[in-house]
């Protein structure tokens, strides 16, 4: 029985040919996602915008429960609550963002506070208070800049390496399409005001992840190309580089889809935006490693002896003592 190929052995797509207009394009959503980001902001959420964080024990429960909670919390006005375990099953921590005429009052935030734990405390038996503290804007913009750093790090980082491990047109390139990948996931979620939280910053940094993984495997096949191919046209070695890896390519973004699509619509609304976030992050990581980090290559220098060794004068000399120049 034969087997069934998405791809066949012999794809010859002419990727190249539409590399000017879709640069274009993605340099034209790249601005319009940081104009979102720029003019919308980001819809942060408790973690990044601070708010109120409570914790209750459930002493009568092997388990606390979360979606009860999440649906009862949500119901009181404050915006969907952040819920979390912490130590045992039957501990949780409760975060709900503060409205804006709370901020500034004296004992506002406390009182939000009590009045959580009193909901809880109506619904269920045998409720502990373990706590009830404010999250402050400072503590907030905190968090705010250091999710920042991190995601410049990662993305300085995997271009450091790739430039080390191929060349430095490769590390610009890769960081090039990392940088249109994080652009487009923060422009969607500002577009809609989509609440962005911790579970975003961890969805783009698999995005990263996953981006990077398939822009060093397009990588490779081209250095390994540009040395078996000395006197290929640029364009066409790219073109075979994308073709051969394409099998891979298209296998790993379905197995991953397959996961996450009945996730994105049928999983827990908490779930929802970290979900968005990879799903989106999919498609485009797939699409900047063939359109993104491919093309620029061209531009910025890469040729057909890139990667051949340059005589050097020594070598010159011992040539000569030879008699082979």
């Amino acid at each position: 029985m034969r087997l069934l190929k998405l791809v066949p052995d012999d794809t010859n797509i002419k990727f190249l040919k539409w590399r000017v207009p879709f640069y274009v394009v993605s340099l034209i959503l790249i601005a319009l996602s940081w104009f979102f980001v720029v003019n919308n902001g980001l819809n942060y959420g408790v973690d990044f915008a601070g708010g109120q964080e409570v914790r209750v024990t459930f002493e009568g429960r092997e388990e606390a429960p979360i979606p009860e909670l999440r649906q009862q919390i949500g119901a009181l006005g404050y915006g969907d609550p952040v819920i979390q375990r912490f130590g045992e099953a039957n501990q949780v921590s409760i975060r709900v963002r503060l409205p804006a005429e709370a901020e500034g009052v004296p004992g506002a935030a406390t009182a939000i506070g009590n009045e959580v734990i009193g909901a809880i405390e109506g619904e269920y038996d045998q409720v502990r208070r373990d706590g009830n503290d404010t999250v402050s804007g400072k503590v907030a913009s905190e968090f705010r800049e250091k999710a920042g750093l991190a995601l410049l790090a990662a993305m300085l980082a995997i271009a450091l390496y790739i430039w080390v491990r191929f060349e430095w047109q490769f590390g610009v390139g890769a960081l090039f399409a990392l940088f249109h990948d994080v652009s487009l996931t923060l422009g969607l979620f500002a577009l809609l005001q989509w609440e962005f939280s911790l579970q975003i910053i961890a969805a783009i940094l698999a995005i990263i992840g996953y981006s990077l993984n398939d822009t060093i495997v397009v990588y490779d096949r081209i250095r390994e190309n540009l040395k078996k191919y000395r006197k290929m046209p640029v364009p066409e070695l790219l073109d075979l580089s994308v073709n051969e890896t394409l099998a891979r390519t298209v296998m790993t973004s379905l197995t991953l889809l397959v996961a996450l699509i009945p996730l994105l619509f049928f999983g827990p609304e908490s779930l929802f935006g970290l979900t968005a976030a990879i799903v989106l992050g999919i498609f485009v990581g797939t699409y900047s490693s063939v359109y993104m980090a491919a093309p620029i290559l061209i531009w910025l220098g890469v040729t057909s002896d890139s990667f051949v060794p340059q005589e050097t004068e020594a070598d010159l000399q011992e040539r000569k003592a030879r008699g082979e120049a």
